[in-house]
């Protein structure tokens, strides 16, 4: 979905208008001058949010969904002017299917064990107020799944987005501060401060009112909460190698291949970044890339141009390529590619730049490798060890289950898209704080929660 950048600009002034989207502005709930602040204020509506029955909390869910539904394409279209990466279209999309399928307070569970000696529970309570550091790549859809899941659980939370995409963040927060309200709930379950830095994020990290943190976003982030000397939920990076064994059905898998990786401009950490392809469906697969799925295959002279465009000198991201568009990073490159073009392709050995660096863009290295176990040892060293997401496309039952041992990662994509791990287009429930490092995996409400154990001796069996 293509939408014109004037009229981006004007929905995002008439959004900003309507709500006054003033950082400063007293009328936005959960909004505070310093973190200090913003943490009290936080636990003070959890004392409130703790004792409300399930029933209570899931009504408020569901007007908290509510919301999202019909702020989709605000949040959506603010995401995109203010940190200038992805596209409207997959972002709705986004934020519907976190409305939608998000768990909430199903997920809080109770096991028990009742026999000769008695009955005993287990039950998931919440932590308090949970610490929450949030990126630019999906920064209001992260918010608002955070809030659902740690919510449901019986937390609050506060936030310390990424300073560029502040506003997008504090609008979310707002809406589900508004959606507590109207539910009968207490104000800031959702909280942040007016312009966030390393600073306040170092002061959230080390409160003491603060037991849980759960950081979104690069290997720098994650390593600063595991350091912390608290509890934590780290979701780093990936870098998803997509492997095509000579089963496959190659023409879906091309297909399947780059819808997965152009969707939102390939934000999503798990998104196909490069392709492992056997040598014999190699040239197959690429055919129909660029035949029926709309590639562009860069030459030599356009790869070596990419690189020193959308990787800097040091070896970081041009934060200014980050989610762009193909044509546009083409374009960077002088090239004027046409109206159909959603990805770049080209082949390349598994050691060239835009191969082994996770871009976040709609960029697509192929690796030849000659046979299926070449293919799992090139796809299990792309992955870098990360253990965060891998896609497979292949007929053989046995291949996928050596792949998916080898790899080790929290999400295997079988024959699929990738955005399928999320439940688009495949069962499950969609998280956009996937735990990789600390091995949580997909959280929802229950990774939000520490068990309890109630033990009744030798009472309440009636068998």
């Amino acid at each position: 979905m293509e939408v014109d950048e004037r009229y981006i600009h004007e929905i995002v002034q008439k959004v900003m208008a309507s709500v006054q989207l003033d950082t400063a502005s007293s009328d936005l709930h959960g909004v505070f001058k310093d973190m200090d602040s913003a943490i009290e204020a936080a636990y003070e509506a959890q004392k409130t949010v703790r004792v409300m029955t399930l029933d209570q909390r899931e009504k408020i869910i569901s007007i908290m969904r509510r919301k999202i539904r019909e702020n989709a394409e605000t949040l959506a279209n603010m995401g995109v002017s203010e940190t200038k990466m992805g596209n409207v279209g997959d972002k709705i999309l986004k934020h519907t299917l976190v409305a939608d399928k998000t768990p909430g307070t199903e997920d809080i569970t109770t096991t028990a064990w009742s026999g000769d000696r008695g009955l005993t529970l287990v039950e998931m309570g919440p932590f308090g107020v949970i610490g929450s550091i949030t990126p630019t790549t999906n920064p209001s859809e992260t918010v608002v799944c955070n809030t659902i899941g740690m919510f449901a659980a019986g937390n609050t939370v506060v936030f310390n987005p990424h300073p560029k995409a502040i506003k997008t963040s504090i609008f979310a927060i707002n809406l589900m501060n508004e959606a507590s309200i109207e539910g009968g709930g207490p104000d800031n379950i959702a909280v942040t401060v007016e312009k966030p830095t390393l600073e306040t994020s170092n002061i959230m990290m080390k409160h003491p009112k603060i037991p849980l943190l759960c950081a979104t976003g690069g290997p720098g982030v994650v390593t600063a909460v595991l350091s912390s000397g608290k509890r934590a939920i780290g979701a780093g990076a990936g870098n998803p190698p997509a492997f095509v064994d000579a089963t496959a059905d190659v023409r879906k898998a091309a297909r399947d291949i780059v819808n997965g990786c152009t969707f939102d401009n390939n934000l999503p950490c798990i998104a196909e970044k490069e392709i492992v392809a056997e040598d014999s469906i190699c040239d197959e697969l690429m055919d129909y890339m660029i035949s029926e799925n709309g590639c562009y295959l860069a030459d030599k002279d356009v790869q070596d141009k990419l690189s020193a465009t959308v990787i800097t000198a040091k070896g970081a991201l041009n934060r200014d390529c980050v989610g762009k568009d193909a044509r546009t990073l083409l374009s960077m490159v002088g090239v004027n590619a046409g109206a159909d073009i959603r990805c770049i392709v080209f082949e390349g050995p598994k050691e060239h730049p835009l191969i082994t660096t996770e871009l976040m863009m709609p960029i697509l290295g192929v690796v030849r490798v000659k046979d299926f176990k070449e293919g799992v040892e090139t796809a299990k060293w792309l992955e870098h060890g990360n253990r965060h997401s891998a896609h497979i496309h292949s007929k053989n039952v046995d291949h996928i289950t050596e792949y998916a041992r080898e790899l080790d990662t929290a999400i295997l994509v079988k024959n699929g898209p990738s955005y399928a791990a999320l439940g688009f287009g495949g069962e499950g429930f969609p998280t956009f704080t996937i735990a990789s490092r600390t091995g949580e995996g997909l959280t929802s409400a229950s990774t939000f929660t520490k068990r309890r154990r109630c033990v009744m001796s030798d009472s309440l069996c009636i068998r």
